[in-house]
Protein backbone atom coordinates (compact mmCIF):
# COMPACT_ATOMS: atom_id res chain seq x y z
CA UNK A 1 0.00 0.00 0.00
CA UNK A 2 0.92 3.76 -0.51
CA UNK A 3 1.61 5.89 1.99
CA UNK A 4 -1.67 8.00 2.43
CA UNK A 5 -2.11 11.46 1.30
CA UNK A 6 -1.45 14.48 4.12
CA UNK A 7 -5.02 15.81 2.78
CA UNK A 8 -6.95 12.86 4.26
CA UNK A 9 -3.99 11.92 6.89
CA UNK A 10 -6.79 12.94 9.66
CA UNK A 11 -9.82 10.88 7.84
CA UNK A 12 -11.53 7.47 8.68
CA UNK A 13 -10.60 6.79 5.19
CA UNK A 14 -7.07 6.78 6.03
CA UNK A 15 -7.49 4.71 9.17
CA UNK A 16 -9.15 1.97 7.44
CA UNK A 17 -6.41 2.01 4.73
CA UNK A 18 -3.46 1.69 7.89
CA UNK A 19 -5.13 -1.14 9.62
CA UNK A 20 -5.77 -2.73 6.10
CA UNK A 21 -1.89 -2.54 5.54
CA UNK A 22 -1.13 -3.74 9.24
CA UNK A 23 -3.21 -6.70 8.49
CA UNK A 24 -1.66 -7.62 5.20
CA UNK A 25 1.67 -7.29 6.60
CA UNK A 26 0.81 -9.79 9.08
CA UNK A 27 -0.11 -12.28 6.56
CA UNK A 28 2.89 -11.91 4.61
CA UNK A 29 5.12 -12.79 7.69
CA UNK A 30 3.10 -16.35 8.52
CA UNK A 31 2.22 -17.40 5.15
CA UNK A 32 5.19 -19.15 5.09
CA UNK A 33 4.05 -21.24 8.12
CA UNK A 34 0.74 -21.56 7.00
CA UNK A 35 1.08 -22.69 3.66
CA UNK A 36 0.74 -26.46 4.24
CA UNK A 37 -2.24 -26.54 5.90
CA UNK A 38 -3.58 -24.36 3.03
CA UNK A 39 -2.55 -26.71 0.30
CA UNK A 40 -3.92 -29.45 1.95
CA UNK A 41 -7.46 -28.40 3.83
CA UNK A 42 -8.78 -30.26 6.12
CA UNK A 43 -9.49 -34.00 5.73
CA UNK A 44 -11.68 -36.45 6.83
CA UNK A 45 -10.53 -37.47 10.15
CA UNK A 46 -10.67 -33.71 10.98
CA UNK A 47 -14.99 -33.86 10.39
CA UNK A 48 -14.35 -37.86 12.12
CA UNK A 49 -12.35 -36.14 15.35
CA UNK A 50 -15.16 -32.95 15.14
CA UNK A 51 -18.05 -35.52 14.85
CA UNK A 52 -16.92 -37.49 17.91
CA UNK A 53 -16.31 -34.82 20.67
CA UNK A 54 -19.45 -33.55 19.48
CA UNK A 55 -21.07 -36.84 20.49
CA UNK A 56 -19.13 -36.86 23.91
CA UNK A 57 -20.46 -33.48 24.27
CA UNK A 58 -24.31 -34.58 23.86
CA UNK A 59 -23.75 -38.15 25.86
CA UNK A 60 -22.25 -36.01 28.67
CA UNK A 61 -25.12 -33.35 28.58
CA UNK A 62 -27.84 -36.29 28.63
CA UNK A 63 -26.30 -38.53 30.98
CA UNK A 64 -26.25 -35.35 33.75
CA UNK A 65 -30.06 -35.61 33.32
CA UNK A 66 -30.18 -38.95 35.21
CA UNK A 67 -32.84 -39.33 37.66
CA UNK A 68 -34.15 -36.15 36.72
CA UNK A 69 -37.86 -35.97 38.14
CA UNK A 70 -41.11 -35.47 35.30
CA UNK A 71 -44.34 -35.04 35.82
CA UNK A 72 -46.86 -35.37 32.31
CA UNK A 73 -50.72 -33.61 32.87
CA UNK A 74 -52.35 -35.06 30.11
CA UNK A 75 -55.41 -33.13 28.44
CA UNK A 76 -57.58 -34.08 25.62
CA UNK A 77 -58.48 -37.04 23.56
CA UNK A 78 -57.33 -40.81 24.43
CA UNK A 79 -54.42 -40.66 21.87
CA UNK A 80 -53.20 -37.61 24.04
CA UNK A 81 -53.42 -40.34 26.98
CA UNK A 82 -52.35 -43.25 24.77
CA UNK A 83 -48.75 -40.78 23.16
CA UNK A 84 -47.93 -39.98 27.23
CA UNK A 85 -47.07 -43.58 27.32
CA UNK A 86 -45.02 -43.35 24.78
CA UNK A 87 -43.21 -40.56 26.15
CA UNK A 88 -42.97 -41.97 29.50
CA UNK A 89 -40.92 -44.95 27.71
CA UNK A 90 -38.87 -42.39 25.78
CA UNK A 91 -37.81 -40.40 28.91
CA UNK A 92 -37.93 -43.68 31.28
CA UNK A 93 -35.17 -45.43 28.58
CA UNK A 94 -33.34 -41.45 28.66
CA UNK A 95 -32.30 -41.95 32.58
CA UNK A 96 -35.50 -39.51 33.65
CA UNK A 97 -37.91 -40.49 36.49
CA UNK A 98 -41.65 -40.12 36.05
CA UNK A 99 -43.59 -38.98 39.39
CA UNK A 100 -47.13 -39.18 40.25
CA UNK A 101 -47.28 -35.26 41.61
CA UNK A 102 -46.09 -31.85 39.85
CA UNK A 103 -44.17 -30.97 43.54
CA UNK A 104 -41.96 -33.51 42.91
CA UNK A 105 -40.69 -32.68 39.73
CA UNK A 106 -38.01 -30.68 38.17
CA UNK A 107 -39.46 -31.04 34.68
CA UNK A 108 -43.43 -30.74 34.02
CA UNK A 109 -44.38 -31.49 31.08
CA UNK A 110 -48.64 -31.02 29.42
CA UNK A 111 -49.95 -33.11 26.62
CA UNK A 112 -52.37 -30.68 24.98
CA UNK A 113 -55.26 -30.50 22.89
CA UNK A 114 -55.83 -28.03 20.25
CA UNK A 115 -59.41 -29.00 18.87
CA UNK A 116 -61.08 -26.29 20.30
CA UNK A 117 -60.23 -22.39 21.77
CA UNK A 118 -61.72 -23.56 24.94
CA UNK A 119 -58.95 -26.42 25.54
CA UNK A 120 -56.23 -24.52 24.69
CA UNK A 121 -57.50 -21.48 26.75
CA UNK A 122 -57.11 -24.48 29.91
CA UNK A 123 -53.48 -24.68 28.72
CA UNK A 124 -52.59 -21.06 28.62
CA UNK A 125 -54.28 -20.78 32.11
CA UNK A 126 -52.09 -23.89 33.21
CA UNK A 127 -48.85 -22.02 32.04
CA UNK A 128 -50.13 -18.84 33.75
CA UNK A 129 -50.11 -20.91 37.10
CA UNK A 130 -47.21 -22.73 36.74
CA UNK A 131 -45.10 -18.92 36.10
CA UNK A 132 -46.74 -17.54 39.08
CA UNK A 133 -45.74 -20.40 41.29
CA UNK A 134 -43.43 -19.37 44.54
CA UNK A 135 -42.88 -22.89 45.98
CA UNK A 136 -42.23 -25.99 44.08
CA UNK A 137 -41.82 -24.34 40.39
CA UNK A 138 -40.59 -26.61 38.46
CA UNK A 139 -36.89 -25.93 36.39
CA UNK A 140 -38.52 -26.59 32.63
CA UNK A 141 -41.72 -26.74 31.70
CA UNK A 142 -42.69 -28.13 28.19
CA UNK A 143 -45.78 -27.80 25.85
CA UNK A 144 -46.35 -31.17 24.21
CA UNK A 145 -49.09 -32.83 21.62
CA UNK A 146 -51.39 -30.59 19.19
CA UNK A 147 -51.21 -27.14 20.59
CA UNK A 148 -47.36 -27.63 20.52
CA UNK A 149 -47.67 -28.64 16.80
CA UNK A 150 -50.29 -25.90 15.98
CA UNK A 151 -49.12 -22.95 17.18
CA UNK A 152 -45.27 -23.87 17.28
CA UNK A 153 -42.67 -20.96 18.64
CA UNK A 154 -45.53 -18.84 19.28
CA UNK A 155 -45.87 -20.42 22.70
CA UNK A 156 -42.66 -19.32 23.70
CA UNK A 157 -43.92 -15.34 22.77
CA UNK A 158 -47.58 -16.42 24.70
CA UNK A 159 -45.36 -17.71 27.79
CA UNK A 160 -42.22 -16.90 29.70
CA UNK A 161 -42.05 -19.91 31.31
CA UNK A 162 -42.34 -22.55 28.29
CA UNK A 163 -39.24 -23.62 27.80
CA UNK A 164 -39.45 -26.95 25.77
CA UNK A 165 -41.97 -27.72 22.36
CA UNK A 166 -42.51 -30.88 21.25
CA UNK A 167 -44.91 -31.89 18.43
CA UNK A 168 -46.63 -35.05 18.38
CA UNK A 169 -44.12 -36.60 15.60
CA UNK A 170 -40.93 -35.74 17.62
CA UNK A 171 -41.50 -37.41 21.15
CA UNK A 172 -37.98 -38.94 20.33
CA UNK A 173 -36.38 -36.07 20.32
CA UNK A 174 -37.69 -35.12 24.15
CA UNK A 175 -34.27 -36.17 25.72
CA UNK A 176 -32.12 -33.78 24.27
CA UNK A 177 -34.41 -31.04 23.91
CA UNK A 178 -34.79 -31.36 28.04
CA UNK A 179 -30.82 -31.23 27.77
CA UNK A 180 -30.48 -27.67 25.96
CA UNK A 181 -33.83 -26.50 28.04
CA UNK A 182 -31.58 -27.68 31.42
CA UNK A 183 -28.53 -25.37 30.07
CA UNK A 184 -30.57 -22.65 29.35
CA UNK A 185 -31.78 -22.87 25.85
CA UNK A 186 -35.41 -22.59 24.53
CA UNK A 187 -35.78 -25.47 22.22
CA UNK A 188 -38.69 -26.48 19.81
CA UNK A 189 -39.29 -29.69 17.46
CA UNK A 190 -42.66 -29.47 15.55
CA UNK A 191 -41.71 -31.79 12.13
CA UNK A 192 -44.31 -33.94 11.35
CA UNK A 193 -43.75 -37.27 10.17
CA UNK A 194 -44.73 -39.29 7.15
CA UNK A 195 -43.56 -42.51 8.99
CA UNK A 196 -43.59 -41.85 12.38
CA UNK A 197 -45.85 -44.53 13.97
CA UNK A 198 -43.65 -45.70 17.56
CA UNK A 199 -43.96 -49.03 16.32
CA UNK A 200 -40.85 -50.08 18.28
CA UNK A 201 -41.54 -47.86 21.35
CA UNK A 202 -42.96 -50.23 23.99
CA UNK A 203 -45.41 -47.82 26.26
CA UNK A 204 -45.28 -47.65 29.63
CA UNK A 205 -49.01 -47.73 31.43
CA UNK A 206 -49.62 -44.55 33.44
CA UNK A 207 -52.11 -47.04 34.95
CA UNK A 208 -50.36 -49.98 35.17
CA UNK A 209 -53.36 -51.74 37.68
CA UNK A 210 -56.44 -50.93 35.66
CA UNK A 211 -57.79 -54.09 33.67
CA UNK A 212 -58.17 -51.80 30.54
CA UNK A 213 -55.76 -50.45 28.21
CA UNK A 214 -55.29 -48.35 24.68
CA UNK A 215 -52.98 -49.42 22.28
CA UNK A 216 -52.89 -46.48 19.22
CA UNK A 217 -52.54 -48.41 15.78
CA UNK A 218 -52.74 -45.56 13.54
CA UNK A 219 -51.72 -41.80 13.22
CA UNK A 220 -52.84 -38.90 11.54
CA UNK A 221 -56.05 -38.03 8.97
CA UNK A 222 -56.25 -37.53 5.38
CA UNK A 223 -60.36 -36.68 5.65
CA UNK A 224 -59.90 -32.50 5.72
CA UNK A 225 -63.12 -31.73 7.49
CA UNK A 226 -63.77 -28.24 7.31
CA UNK A 227 -63.85 -27.80 10.71
CA UNK A 228 -61.37 -29.93 11.90
CA UNK A 229 -57.06 -28.76 12.68
CA UNK A 230 -56.05 -32.61 13.38
CA UNK A 231 -54.65 -32.92 9.54
CA UNK A 232 -52.20 -30.17 10.57
CA UNK A 233 -51.73 -31.07 13.98
CA UNK A 234 -51.08 -34.78 13.57
CA UNK A 235 -50.09 -34.94 9.91
CA UNK A 236 -50.77 -37.77 7.49
CA UNK A 237 -52.13 -40.98 8.27
CA UNK A 238 -49.60 -44.22 8.91
CA UNK A 239 -50.14 -47.16 10.66
CA UNK A 240 -48.43 -49.25 13.13
CA UNK A 241 -47.45 -53.06 11.47
CA UNK A 242 -50.23 -55.39 12.46
CA UNK A 243 -47.04 -57.74 13.90
CA UNK A 244 -46.48 -54.94 15.86
CA UNK A 245 -50.03 -54.09 17.29
CA UNK A 246 -50.24 -58.07 17.97
CA UNK A 247 -47.15 -57.86 19.93
CA UNK A 248 -48.12 -55.11 22.35
CA UNK A 249 -51.47 -56.95 22.46
CA UNK A 250 -50.26 -59.86 23.71
CA UNK A 251 -47.49 -58.00 26.15
CA UNK A 252 -51.07 -56.33 27.91
CA UNK A 253 -52.77 -59.76 27.26
CA UNK A 254 -50.05 -61.56 29.46
CA UNK A 255 -49.54 -58.72 31.98
CA UNK A 256 -53.60 -59.27 32.98
CA UNK A 257 -55.08 -56.89 30.72
CA UNK A 258 -58.48 -58.07 30.01
CA UNK A 259 -59.69 -55.08 27.84
CA UNK A 260 -58.08 -53.42 24.99
CA UNK A 261 -59.27 -50.25 23.06
CA UNK A 262 -57.37 -49.71 19.70
CA UNK A 263 -56.82 -45.90 18.96
CA UNK A 264 -56.41 -43.72 15.94
CA UNK A 265 -57.52 -40.67 14.40
CA UNK A 266 -59.30 -42.29 11.78
CA UNK A 267 -58.89 -45.84 13.57
CA UNK A 268 -60.75 -47.95 10.80
CA UNK A 269 -59.16 -46.02 7.66
CA UNK A 270 -56.14 -48.66 9.24
CA UNK A 271 -53.62 -50.10 6.01
CA UNK A 272 -50.96 -51.61 6.66
CA UNK A 273 -48.98 -51.86 3.70
CA UNK A 274 -45.82 -53.45 5.04
CA UNK A 275 -48.53 -56.57 4.81
CA UNK A 276 -48.95 -58.93 2.18
CA UNK A 277 -52.31 -59.79 -0.13
CA UNK A 278 -54.52 -57.30 -0.93
CA UNK A 279 -57.86 -56.26 1.21
CA UNK A 280 -60.87 -55.65 -0.62
CA UNK A 281 -62.73 -53.94 2.45
CA UNK A 282 -64.19 -51.00 0.73
CA UNK A 283 -65.91 -48.11 1.77
CA UNK A 284 -69.27 -47.90 3.54
CA UNK A 285 -71.63 -47.46 0.27
CA UNK A 286 -73.01 -44.05 0.07
CA UNK A 287 -69.66 -42.38 1.56
CA UNK A 288 -67.14 -40.45 -0.06
CA UNK A 289 -63.76 -38.86 0.50
CA UNK A 290 -61.54 -36.28 -0.34
CA UNK A 291 -58.91 -38.44 -1.53
CA UNK A 292 -59.30 -41.95 -3.92
CA UNK A 293 -60.09 -44.98 -2.33
CA UNK A 294 -56.93 -47.29 -1.55
CA UNK A 295 -56.83 -51.19 -1.99
CA UNK A 296 -53.96 -53.01 -0.67
CA UNK A 297 -52.26 -54.03 2.39
CA UNK A 298 -53.99 -55.32 5.69
CA UNK A 299 -56.47 -52.64 6.69
CA UNK A 300 -59.31 -52.62 9.72
CA UNK A 301 -61.30 -55.22 9.27
CA UNK A 302 -58.20 -58.04 8.95
CA UNK A 303 -56.91 -56.44 12.06
CA UNK A 304 -59.63 -57.04 14.55
CA UNK A 305 -60.32 -60.85 12.77
CA UNK A 306 -56.43 -61.69 13.52
CA UNK A 307 -56.84 -60.04 17.31
CA UNK A 308 -60.43 -61.06 18.44
CA UNK A 309 -59.70 -64.89 17.32
CA UNK A 310 -56.12 -64.72 18.98
CA UNK A 311 -57.00 -63.31 22.53
CA UNK A 312 -60.85 -64.71 23.05
CA UNK A 313 -60.88 -63.69 26.51
CA UNK A 314 -60.18 -60.19 25.95
CA UNK A 315 -62.73 -57.58 25.05
CA UNK A 316 -61.86 -54.90 22.10
CA UNK A 317 -63.03 -51.62 21.16
CA UNK A 318 -61.89 -49.41 19.12
CA UNK A 319 -62.26 -45.25 18.38
CA UNK A 320 -62.40 -43.20 16.71
CA UNK A 321 -63.95 -44.08 13.73
CA UNK A 322 -64.94 -42.16 10.61
CA UNK A 323 -68.67 -43.33 9.23
CA UNK A 324 -66.83 -43.50 5.54
CA UNK A 325 -64.92 -47.05 6.64
CA UNK A 326 -67.74 -49.39 8.18
CA UNK A 327 -68.19 -52.07 5.20
CA UNK A 328 -70.75 -54.99 5.84
CA UNK A 329 -67.46 -57.34 6.33
CA UNK A 330 -66.28 -54.79 9.55
CA UNK A 331 -70.12 -55.22 10.60
CA UNK A 332 -70.42 -58.56 10.07
CA UNK A 333 -67.50 -59.26 12.01
CA UNK A 334 -68.19 -57.40 15.05
CA UNK A 335 -71.89 -59.15 15.20
CA UNK A 336 -70.28 -62.60 15.01
CA UNK A 337 -67.34 -61.88 17.62
CA UNK A 338 -68.31 -62.29 21.46
CA UNK A 339 -65.24 -60.50 22.36
CA UNK A 340 -65.72 -57.43 20.01
CA UNK A 341 -68.09 -55.21 22.52
CA UNK A 342 -71.45 -54.21 21.17
CA UNK A 343 -70.63 -50.70 20.99
CA UNK A 344 -69.63 -48.10 18.10
CA UNK A 345 -68.95 -44.50 17.50
CA UNK A 346 -70.62 -43.05 14.93
CA UNK A 347 -69.64 -39.18 14.88
CA UNK A 348 -72.27 -37.54 12.96
CA UNK A 349 -71.48 -34.22 13.39
CA UNK A 350 -74.86 -32.61 12.10
CA UNK A 351 -78.10 -34.08 11.14
CA UNK A 352 -78.58 -31.38 8.21
CA UNK A 353 -77.07 -32.64 4.86
CA UNK A 354 -76.26 -28.92 4.40
CA UNK A 355 -74.35 -28.47 6.51
CA UNK A 356 -72.36 -31.89 6.79
CA UNK A 357 -71.79 -30.42 2.82
CA UNK A 358 -70.21 -28.05 4.18
CA UNK A 359 -68.25 -29.65 6.64
CA UNK A 360 -67.17 -31.69 3.92
CA UNK A 361 -68.18 -34.99 5.94
CA UNK A 362 -68.73 -36.37 2.68
CA UNK A 363 -72.03 -38.00 3.40
CA UNK A 364 -75.62 -37.12 3.81
CA UNK A 365 -78.20 -37.17 6.61
CA UNK A 366 -79.69 -40.41 4.83
CA UNK A 367 -76.59 -42.48 4.16
CA UNK A 368 -75.69 -41.93 7.59
CA UNK A 369 -79.44 -43.52 8.85
CA UNK A 370 -79.05 -46.19 6.31
CA UNK A 371 -75.28 -47.12 7.93
CA UNK A 372 -76.64 -47.24 11.39
CA UNK A 373 -79.63 -49.55 10.73
CA UNK A 374 -76.68 -51.74 8.67
CA UNK A 375 -75.07 -51.42 11.94
CA UNK A 376 -77.93 -52.23 14.15
CA UNK A 377 -79.07 -55.26 11.58
CA UNK A 378 -75.67 -56.82 11.81
CA UNK A 379 -74.56 -56.58 15.48
CA UNK A 380 -77.53 -57.29 18.17
CA UNK A 381 -77.91 -55.41 21.35
CA UNK A 382 -76.13 -52.13 19.75
CA UNK A 383 -74.73 -49.09 21.90
CA UNK A 384 -74.16 -46.03 19.40
CA UNK A 385 -72.51 -42.79 20.90
CA UNK A 386 -71.73 -39.47 18.51
CA UNK A 387 -70.50 -36.26 17.74
CA UNK A 388 -72.37 -33.34 17.41
CA UNK A 389 -71.05 -30.21 16.44
CA UNK A 390 -73.69 -26.83 17.37
CA UNK A 391 -73.80 -23.96 15.71
CA UNK A 392 -71.38 -24.59 12.72
CA UNK A 393 -70.77 -21.82 10.19
CA UNK A 394 -74.50 -21.06 8.55
CA UNK A 395 -76.50 -23.17 10.78
CA UNK A 396 -79.81 -22.49 10.65
CA UNK A 397 -82.89 -23.20 13.44
CA UNK A 398 -83.93 -25.60 10.92
CA UNK A 399 -80.67 -27.29 10.41
CA UNK A 400 -80.39 -27.60 14.08
CA UNK A 401 -84.06 -29.15 14.69
CA UNK A 402 -82.77 -31.64 11.71
CA UNK A 403 -79.90 -32.67 14.57
CA UNK A 404 -82.35 -32.79 17.36
CA UNK A 405 -84.83 -35.74 15.24
CA UNK A 406 -81.61 -37.43 14.24
CA UNK A 407 -80.96 -38.08 18.05
CA UNK A 408 -84.20 -39.22 18.25
CA UNK A 409 -83.96 -41.78 15.15
CA UNK A 410 -80.45 -42.94 16.16
CA UNK A 411 -80.99 -42.77 19.93
CA UNK A 412 -77.38 -42.65 20.87
CA UNK A 413 -76.10 -43.99 24.15
CA UNK A 414 -73.98 -40.95 24.28
CA UNK A 415 -72.88 -37.85 22.91
CA UNK A 416 -70.41 -36.02 22.77
CA UNK A 417 -71.42 -31.91 22.14
CA UNK A 418 -69.71 -29.15 21.46
CA UNK A 419 -70.16 -25.78 20.58
CA UNK A 420 -68.51 -24.92 17.38
CA UNK A 421 -65.02 -22.98 17.69
CA UNK A 422 -63.09 -21.80 14.61
CA UNK A 423 -59.63 -23.00 13.97
CA UNK A 424 -57.20 -21.12 11.82
CA UNK A 425 -55.63 -23.26 9.23
CA UNK A 426 -58.68 -24.87 8.45
CA UNK A 427 -61.08 -24.84 5.44
CA UNK A 428 -63.81 -23.22 7.46
CA UNK A 429 -61.16 -20.51 8.80
CA UNK A 430 -60.35 -19.67 5.01
CA UNK A 431 -63.38 -19.80 3.16
CA UNK A 432 -66.28 -19.67 5.82
CA UNK A 433 -68.18 -16.99 8.30
CA UNK A 434 -68.44 -18.00 11.56
CA UNK A 435 -71.81 -16.26 12.10
CA UNK A 436 -73.88 -18.30 14.93
CA UNK A 437 -73.94 -16.21 17.96
CA UNK A 438 -71.99 -17.46 20.88
CA UNK A 439 -75.55 -17.61 23.00
CA UNK A 440 -76.97 -19.64 19.89
CA UNK A 441 -74.19 -22.24 20.00
CA UNK A 442 -74.51 -22.92 23.44
CA UNK A 443 -78.24 -23.04 23.75
CA UNK A 444 -78.19 -25.45 20.79
CA UNK A 445 -75.60 -27.48 22.73
CA UNK A 446 -78.26 -27.87 25.95
CA UNK A 447 -80.89 -28.63 23.77
CA UNK A 448 -79.06 -31.47 22.13
CA UNK A 449 -77.43 -32.69 25.52
CA UNK A 450 -81.16 -32.55 27.11
CA UNK A 451 -83.03 -34.94 23.96
CA UNK A 452 -79.54 -37.23 24.22
CA UNK A 453 -79.86 -38.32 27.76
CA UNK A 454 -83.65 -38.36 27.76
CA UNK A 455 -83.22 -41.22 24.73
CA UNK A 456 -80.91 -42.92 26.75
CA UNK A 457 -82.42 -42.93 30.72
CA UNK A 458 -85.79 -44.40 28.30
CA UNK A 459 -83.34 -47.12 26.41
CA UNK A 460 -81.25 -47.91 29.85
CA UNK A 461 -84.53 -48.87 32.02
CA UNK A 462 -85.02 -51.82 29.27
CA UNK A 463 -81.91 -53.11 30.76
CA UNK A 464 -83.27 -53.89 33.63
CA UNK A 465 -83.62 -57.41 35.02
CA UNK A 466 -81.49 -57.82 31.70
CA UNK A 467 -78.11 -60.64 32.56
CA UNK A 468 -74.95 -58.71 31.26
CA UNK A 469 -71.34 -59.34 30.96
CA UNK A 470 -69.14 -56.59 33.23
CA UNK A 471 -65.80 -56.14 33.37
CA UNK A 472 -64.66 -54.70 36.97
CA UNK A 473 -62.67 -52.39 36.46
CA UNK A 474 -62.16 -50.69 40.08
CA UNK A 475 -64.24 -49.07 43.67
CA UNK A 476 -66.90 -46.65 42.70
CA UNK A 477 -65.89 -42.62 42.72
CA UNK A 478 -68.19 -42.48 45.19
CA UNK A 479 -67.99 -45.05 47.39
CA UNK A 480 -65.72 -47.98 48.30
CA UNK A 481 -68.58 -50.17 49.02
CA UNK A 482 -69.61 -50.60 45.32
CA UNK A 483 -67.51 -51.83 42.22
CA UNK A 484 -67.09 -50.01 39.07
CA UNK A 485 -67.07 -51.62 35.59
CA UNK A 486 -68.48 -51.26 32.18
CA UNK A 487 -70.66 -53.67 30.28
CA UNK A 488 -70.16 -54.74 26.61
CA UNK A 489 -72.35 -51.75 25.14
CA UNK A 490 -69.23 -49.32 27.03
CA UNK A 491 -72.37 -47.89 29.85
CA UNK A 492 -70.62 -47.82 33.27
CA UNK A 493 -72.17 -50.17 36.02
CA UNK A 494 -71.73 -50.09 39.90
CA UNK A 495 -72.43 -53.08 41.60
CA UNK A 496 -72.30 -53.93 45.23
CA UNK A 497 -69.12 -55.52 47.26
CA UNK A 498 -71.96 -57.34 49.50
CA UNK A 499 -74.09 -59.68 48.61
CA UNK A 500 -77.53 -58.19 47.98
CA UNK A 501 -79.43 -61.67 46.35
CA UNK A 502 -80.04 -64.91 47.23
CA UNK A 503 -79.57 -65.30 43.57
CA UNK A 504 -75.84 -65.81 43.43
CA UNK A 505 -75.13 -68.97 42.54
CA UNK A 506 -72.41 -69.39 45.47
CA UNK A 507 -70.49 -66.55 47.52
CA UNK A 508 -67.19 -65.44 45.14
CA UNK A 509 -64.56 -63.36 45.28
CA UNK A 510 -64.65 -60.24 43.09
CA UNK A 511 -61.38 -58.61 42.06
CA UNK A 512 -59.78 -55.95 39.47
CA UNK A 513 -59.63 -57.37 36.02
CA UNK A 514 -62.68 -60.03 36.55
CA UNK A 515 -65.60 -60.79 34.34
CA UNK A 516 -69.03 -61.17 36.04
CA UNK A 517 -72.29 -61.92 34.99
CA UNK A 518 -74.48 -59.38 36.90
CA UNK A 519 -78.41 -58.74 36.63
CA UNK A 520 -79.40 -54.89 35.91
CA UNK A 521 -81.93 -53.93 38.93
CA UNK A 522 -82.32 -49.93 37.66
CA UNK A 523 -80.90 -47.84 35.75
CA UNK A 524 -80.23 -43.86 34.83
CA UNK A 525 -79.08 -42.23 31.88
CA UNK A 526 -75.49 -42.73 32.03
CA UNK A 527 -75.27 -45.25 34.72
CA UNK A 528 -76.78 -48.67 35.87
CA UNK A 529 -76.90 -50.57 39.13
CA UNK A 530 -76.42 -54.13 39.11
CA UNK A 531 -76.67 -57.11 41.47
CA UNK A 532 -72.95 -60.16 40.27
CA UNK A 533 -74.28 -63.48 39.84
CA UNK A 534 -71.53 -65.25 38.48
CA UNK A 535 -67.91 -65.47 37.83
CA UNK A 536 -66.97 -65.28 34.44
CA UNK A 537 -63.31 -66.56 34.26
CA UNK A 538 -63.10 -66.93 30.20
CA UNK A 539 -64.64 -63.33 29.97
CA UNK A 540 -66.46 -62.95 26.47
CA UNK A 541 -66.18 -66.11 25.35
CA UNK A 542 -67.21 -67.59 27.90
CA UNK A 543 -70.45 -65.47 29.07
CA UNK A 544 -72.87 -67.83 26.97
CA UNK A 545 -72.31 -70.62 29.20
CA UNK A 546 -72.62 -68.37 32.33
CA UNK A 547 -75.73 -67.32 31.45
CA UNK A 548 -76.76 -71.10 31.32
CA UNK A 549 -75.55 -72.18 34.27
CA UNK A 550 -77.62 -68.97 36.02
CA UNK A 551 -80.44 -70.44 34.44
CA UNK A 552 -80.35 -73.76 34.73
CA UNK A 553 -79.66 -73.29 38.62
CA UNK A 554 -83.06 -71.08 38.77
CA UNK A 555 -85.61 -72.83 41.31
CA UNK A 556 -88.73 -74.62 38.87
CA UNK A 557 -91.87 -72.79 40.30
CA UNK A 558 -93.74 -74.86 42.45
Amino acid sequence: FQRPSTLIANSSLALRLLRCRSLCSRYTATRASKEPLLQSGPGLQHFLQDAALQKKMQQSDLSNHFGKSVFIETRGCRMNFADTEVVMSILTKAGYRIVSSGQEANIYLIMTCAIREGAENKIRKKLHWLSNLKQHRPHTVGVLGCMAERLKSKLFDESSVVRVICGPDAYRDLPRLLADADSGQRGANTQLSLEETYADVNPIRAQPESPAAFVSIMRGCDNHCAFCVVPQTRGRERSTPADAVADQVGRLVDGGVREVTLLGQNVNSYRDVSSAGVSAAGRTPGFSAVYAERIGGLQFPDLLDRLSAGYPACRFRFTSPHPKDFPASLLQLIGERPNLAKQLHLPAQSGSTAVLQRMRRGYSREAYLRLVDDARAAVPNLAITGDIICGFCGETEADHEDTLELLRLVRYSFVYHYAYSVRERTRAHRLMKDDVPEEVKMRRSAEVDRVFRDIASADNQLSVGQHQLVLIEGDSRRSADWWRGRNDQGIRVLLPKLPQSAQRIHQFDIRVGDFVAARVDSAGAQTLLAEPLAPVPDGPAGFASALAELDSSRPLPA
